[in-house]
Formats: structure tokens, C-alpha cells, sequence
């Protein structure tokens, strides 16, 4: 064990620095043991691993969640790490896949109050009270993103992400659009509106590649995702 670990905060620690009336410095803490807790268990991870992400109201029996679950246990049986949101539905899903394929199911769960409750299929769990260091673990451990059909929170994901890698602020990685009935208007409208506009420039319409089948995802990342 590391010497990072001793310094990371037990659940009972961080809600009371949280609830304790003492201002911003309090909850600095909190959030350096959150940083410190994700960089010092994610660092250990020695293979690369590929986040899926998409709607957490997605049921078992819907399509997407079975694609969800077939294309990471492909990637696990493959060796790749699965990294999810930790929670329900399309997280679930491949979580599940990953763990029946006896891979690596990370999930990096976030409290809220409703709809997030982690799921029974992470093998290596971490839980976040704040969004946005959740989603420097996700930048930084992942090598490839998957974005299957979701709400807000898979938008805010996929942005920052194609915010992050058009600044160069991060190193490019593939970004998949599964499933072009739901993701086709949005695509669109980025085509029709932010490019005709002159908002994007053309490159940055290859920042991201829309693909259905699970077949095709899985080459495509392996093409580039090189182990």
C-alpha cells in the first residue's frame, strides 16, 4: 500500500467535512482526497482500458444494454479494463459484461439522489461526491470512449471530451457514437450549424466516429488501441 493511501478520508470523514460549517478550505480537502484516492488506485492499472458510458434508465431487456454487455465482454475476454460510471443501466451492462468475461469491471460511482446506486458487477469500485474529479479519472485512465445512447450526464461526458482533445489539452483517443438513429440529429446538427457557421472546423468532425455493430466498434479500437 501506498503512501497516498494514508491520506485519503473514510466516508464518515468526508460528510462531515462536508457538512461542517467551515467554508470552501474544508471542502478543498475533501477534494484533494478524492484526487488523491482515484490517481493512487487508477495509477495501478497496467492495461489499457476503455470507458462505456450511456443512460442509467436504460432497462435489462433493451437492446442497448445487451449490446452494452456483449461489447465488453468482447474487449475484456480481449484484455481490455472496462471503466463505467458504476451505476445502473447501460453502466450495468457493461460492467456485467466485463465480469462475466472474469475481466477488470471498474466502476467510478458518483452520489446522487436518485438513479445512482452501484451495481453488482464492479471488481474494483471508487466512489465520488464530485463530478468533476470523477471526470479527470475517466480522461485519464481511458483510452478509447464509447458512448451508447444517454441523457445530460453521457452529453457533459462526450463534450468535454471532444472539448479536451480539440484545445489539445489531452491526447487524441476514439470517441464512438454507438448507434446512428439516435445519434444521426445530433450529428447533424453539429454538421448544419456549429460547422456551416464556422464555430468548428472540419478536422473537428473526425474527433469522433458513429458506429453501430459491435464487430465494428471492437476494430476500430483495436486498430488504435494497441497492446
Amino acid at each position: 500500500m501506498s503512501n497516498h493511501r494514508r491520506f485519503s478520508l473514510n466516508r464518515e470523514t468526508r460528510f462531515c467535512l462536508d457538512n461542517m460549517n467551515h467554508g470552501d478550505s474544508w471542502r478543498m480537502f475533501r477534494i484533494i482526497s478524492e484526487f488523491v484516492e482515484g490517481f493512487d488506485t487508477l495509477s495501478a492499472i497496467k492495461r489499457p482500458s476503455v470507458t462505456i458510458y450511456g443512460s442509467a434508465r436504460t432497462d435489462e431487456d433493451h437492446p442497448d444494454y445487451q449490446k452494452a454487455r456483449e461489447l465488453a465482454h468482447i474487449l475484456a475476454e480481449l484484455g481490455y479494463g472496462i471503466i463505467t460510471g458504476g451505476g445502473p443501466g447501460i453502466m450495468e451492462a457493461a460492467n456485467r459484461g466485463a465480469s462475466e468475461a472474469n475481466g477488470l469491471s471498474i466502476g467510478l460511482n458518483i452520489d446522487l439522489p436518485h438513479e445512482q446506486e452501484g451495481n453488482a458487477y464492479v471488481n474494483l469500485p471508487l466512489d465520488f461526491r464530485y463530478f468533476f474529479v470523477r471526470k479527470v479519472m475517466f480522461m485519464k485512465y481511458s483510452m478509447a470512449f464509447v458512448c451508447m445512447p444517454g441523457g445530460f450526464g453521457s452529453l457533459d461526458e462526450l463534450f468535454e471530451s471532444l472539448t479536451l482533445i480539440q484545445t489539445r489539452k489531452i491526447k487524441p483517443f476514439p470517441i464512438i457514437l454507438v448507434g446512428s438513429s439516435y445519434w444521426g440529429g445530433l450529428v447533424d446538427w453539429i454538421r448544419e450549424q456549429m460547422l456551416a457557421t464556422g464555430k468548428i472546423a472540419e478536422e473537428d468532425l473526425l474527433l469522433f466516429e458513429v458506429l453501430d455493430e459491435v464487430d465494428d466498434i471492437v476494430q476500430y479500437i483495436r486498430k488504435i488501441v494497441v497492446f
